[in-house]
């Protein structure tokens, strides 16, 4: 089947919550399309379902050959070595792994005869399917997307979730063939010169293409079509043209809307008031009723005005009392396996800090922040809790989220509020009515990320440990974000890729891992953000 996508009148819904109705598109050779839409308005669900992952309500969906990266990509078998994953896009994991064992074998002398024969058993088979000219493109995409041969080579359990991330990215980037290519969010976890090396690629492949980018410069850079949601009115709108020619349309289409609002308005009124003095009269009272038809059925007629989005009222928790120096880390060291992530960090959090941790992908910052939550034990070293400590995680990849319990039971699991003020936060980060009863795994990036800064204000947190918070958050929702960051008076340890977070918090202080150095904060280290 040729590489497209054709969705004809499809209805998608969130257990009885309508999210869009009617909705037609079609994906083909040289479309590159952005979907795009609040937090929540569907993006997700409606990638999935071109993905062939979910099925609509109503309507039908004809697809060919798809590559999808969903958001939080499946965790695949840890023990695989990444380029095995990468190459098993095309069925090439098998030989790779093959081949990888029996070169270990050969190191030893007792067993490199046997290990020669099983490696060029491999070797043929491997040969047959494409060989080094398909393992040379794959190695070339995960070089644009920063992996490292030393990563390639280690076990997929031994990298951090950006690689994993990278990982899956690679896999799907390399599979593509010709088929549609549907990617929720590549941008999260990579660097700048990743992002630069992605744009390029996205911008040359020819066979269709979905992205769901809260990244407006790839927007612009990449798509020539763009879908919009609009979760008030529960439709799709397609516009063919590139992003910055979509948005002055946009523009343009609501000063139509409002001139054309206001002239019915206005002929509605006109027609209402001599309606109005015409019932005074038996013999008019019919036409009076006509009259008053007309000018409902002229303001009905009106294409309605696109409502701004909303966006979560977010604030940070006013920090609970706690000591001079509230949480504190000596000697902490930790490896996966024979691979050392970071050794003998010192770090001393007091009580209002504000710091930011950078290094390269791998170096250990998610590790080091879910040590000092206490999510997992450092190999050596200490966590010091110093006076009336309460620490707020919120973690990148959601980990801290239970997926099988309800919004509502996710909150309450953090505080002890009762349900009717439990529902009232959830409100403020736009849950309401019997969303608050979906289960967390069904949301999309963005509502996870809306329910576990929630979960983050009720907590009465006096030391904020932050690890990607602006990934899948729509620009409204991010700015909103950005402001809490802004005023929160507690402590922040902050991971980020994004520079904008960065100066929102105007740390204090940054620690380099994985050498564990610290030093004052300037602007000289900002150009770091965006590519570690």
């Amino acid at each position: 089947m040729d590489a497209v996508i054709q969705a004809s009148d499809i209805e998608l819904r969130a257990g009885a919550r309508l999210l869009m109705s009617d909705v037609s598109l079609r994906v083909g050779a040289g479309d590159r399309m952005g979907l795009v839409g609040r937090n929540g308005a569907g993006k997700t669900t409606l990638m999935k379902v071109l993905a062939g992952l979910g099925q609509p309500a109503a309507g039908t969906v004809v697809r060919g050959e798809v590559g999808y990266l969903p958001q939080d990509p499946a965790t695949a078998d840890g023990n695989q070595s990444a380029l095995a994953r990468i190459m098993s896009a095309r069925g090439l994991d098998a030989a790779v792994t093959r081949m990888q064992k029996q070169a270990a074998r050969m190191q030893e002398a007792s067993m490199r005869d046997d290990a020669m024969r099983r490696y060029a058993r491999a070797e043929a088979e491997f040969l047959a399917q494409g060989g080094y000219a398909a393992e040379s493109e794959a190695l070339s995409v995960a070089d644009g997307l920063g992996l490292t041969a030393e990563q390639l080579a280690r076990p997929l359990q031994t990298l951090s979730g950006g690689q994993r991330r990278r990982v899956e990215l690679a896999r799907i980037l390399f599979g593509g063939g010709e088929g549609v290519l549907l990617l929720d969010e590549p941008t999260n976890h990579l660097d700048a010169d990743s992002i630069t090396w992605l744009r390029g690629f996205l911008r040359s492949y020819p066979h269709g293409l979905v992205v769901i980018s809260h990244d407006v410069a790839l927007l612009r850079d990449v798509v020539n079509r763009v879908a919009h949601l609009d979760a008030t009115r529960c439709v799709v709108e397609v516009y063919n043209l590139g992003w910055d020619a979509y948005q002055r349309q946009v523009e343009v289409d609501a000063r139509r809307r409002r001139r054309e609002q206001a002239n019915a308005s206005k002929q509605a009124e006109a027609l209402r008031s001599q309606a109005e003095r015409m019932r005074a009269k038996a013999t008019k009272a019919r036409q009076a009723q006509t009259m008053l038809r007309r000018a409902d059925s002229l303001e009905a007629s009106v294409e309605p005005e696109r409502h701004a989005d909303r966006t979560a009222a977010l604030r940070f928790p006013e920090p609970s009392a706690c000591g001079r120096v509230p949480l504190r880390g000596d000697g902490l060291s930790k490896a996966y396996g024979s691979q050392e992530v970071f050794l003998d960090v010192d770090l001393a959090i007091d009580r209002g800090a504000r710091v930011v941790v950078l290094g390269l992908n791998g170096a250990g910052k998610t590790t080091l922040l879910r040590i000092l939550a206490g999510e997992v034990p450092p190999d050596t070293g200490d966590i010091v809790a110093g006076h009336g400590l309460v620490v707020g995680y919120y973690a990148q990849e959601h980990e801290t989220l239970d997926p099988e319990r309800s919004v509502l039971d996710n909150l309450l699991a953090r505080c002890d509020l009762n349900q009717t003020d439990a529902r009232s936060v959830l409100g403020r980060f736009l849950f309401s009515g019997d969303t608050v009863f979906q289960p967390a795994g069904t949301l999309s990036g963005g509502e996870k990320t809306r329910l576990a800064l929630a979960c983050l204000v009720v907590s009465g947190a006096n030391v904020l440990l932050l690890d990607e918070p602006t990934n899948n958050l729509d620009p409204a929702s991010r700015a909103e974000i950005l402001a809490a960051l802004g005023d929160y008076e507690g402590a922040v340890v902050l991971v980020t890729h994004d520079p904008g977070a960065v100066q929102a918090l105007q740390p204090e202080r940054v620690l380099l891992l994985p050498d564990g150095a610290e030093d004052l904060w300037s602007d000289a280290y900002l150009e770091l953000v965006s590519l570690a």
